[in-house]
């Protein structure tokens, strides 16, 4: 069969390293009881390494060099883009489809008329054995609607009825937001989650009025983060990496200066501003802030903000930029007076 475009069918994904881990998803979804479409489905699979893996709505993410641990977020795009709300992806075999279909067309949930009216689209009353298309079993899926889970708005607008594409073509062109390795790109963005922004601050203790603040985050924690996006059952992956390049820093406050001026500490070398150490106190550090007055008997709301790049790559050879994201935190900062002695 011709490999055609971005959706050539891959002879085995087992050499893709990012996504070797996936098994096969159960797909699951179609109608609801109220005929509306069904919301995404989720496996979890754990590898022999311990990678967790997540199938949903159709699509398989490979976590295994997302950020961990408890402190860890999701970007904010920043600008007005947003992933794909839904998109369509193979969804059922011909028994699939069959078992699904059938049992809601014999319950008769949505009006004889309206079951008689679907099973024209999936039936061939001259050659049952055509019937859901199980003369092509094996060489092509049923496609589908799925909806990301958190229904963002446009949710809905993916109103086509399940449809049959071959192994190594394309969808319809008239199919909007069929997935693609961009699109694949885009939902494997709103899964990257990377490290909190708690900022160190030095000298020690509470931060003194007019004495020049270091701040500084764990370099260590703050590398390149990625996540894969795969659908195996047409071989098409794409992964999107972040990598941070900006810390910037707000002090709560505007009685309070920053070191840059700007409040922006660009990333060097992968080390996000420099550790205080004793010696430096009379230095201006590369990246801190100047508290002009004490916060008395409360605090200041520090923010400390990460902006990261994110690229991409996919399996037909294609990539690019998406929107930068963004992910910070507020801290609680207290600022006191220096305390003098007068002998």
């Amino acid at each position: 069969m011709p490999a055609i475009g971005r959706y050539v069918q891959v002879a085995t994904l087992v050499t893709v390293a990012s996504v070797a881990l996936l098994a096969p998803p159960a797909f699951a979804g179609g109608r609801g009881d109220d005929g509306t479409r069904d919301t995404t489905d989720e496996n979890a699979n754990l590898s022999d390494d311990g990678t967790l893996s997540v199938s949903a709505g159709g699509v398989r993410f490979d976590h295994s060099k997302n950020g961990k641990g408890g402190k860890v977020g999701a970007l904010t795009s920043s600008t007005s883009w947003s992933p794909p709300p839904c998109w369509y992806a193979p969804k059922y075999s011909p028994e699939e489809l069959q078992a699904y279909l059938e049992p809601i067309w014999e319950a008769g949930s949505t009006g004889h008329e309206w079951d008689n009216e679907q099973r024209k689209k999936y039936t061939d009353p001259d050659d049952p054995k055509k019937d859901f298309n199980k003369h092509k079993s094996g060489k092509g899926y049923w496609w589908g609607s799925y909806v990301d889970k958190s229904f963002p708005p446009g949710w809905d607008s993916c109103k086509r009825d399940y449809f049959w594409v071959d192994q190594g073509d394309p969808p319809p062109a008239d199919v909007e937001n069929a997935v693609t390795p961009e699109i694949l790109a885009e939902l494997a963005y709103s899964e990257i989650r990377v490290p909190g922004t708690e900022v160190t601050l030095a000298p020690a203790q509470a931060t003194k009025v007019n004495l020049p603040t270091w701040s500084w985050l764990d370099g260590a924690e703050f590398q390149p983060v990625s996540v894969t996006a795969s659908v195996p059952e047409i071989g098409i992956y794409a992964t999107a990496t972040a990598e941070p390049v900006a810390l910037k820093i707000e002090p709560g406050t505007p009685d309070a200066e920053t070191y840059p001026a700007s409040g922006l500490c660009e990333i060097d070398n992968g080390r996000i501003g420099e550790p205080y150490a004793k010696g430096k106190a009379n230095r201006t550090p590369p990246c801190g802030v100047k508290y002009l007055r004490s916060s008395g008997d409360g605090t200041f709301p520090l923010q400390a903000t990460v902006t990261w790049e994110v690229h991409w790559n996919g399996s037909d050879g294609a990539g690019g930029d998406l929107p930068d994201g963004e992910f910070g935190a507020t801290q609680d900062v207290v600022v006191q007076e220096i305390q003098s002695v007068n002998r």
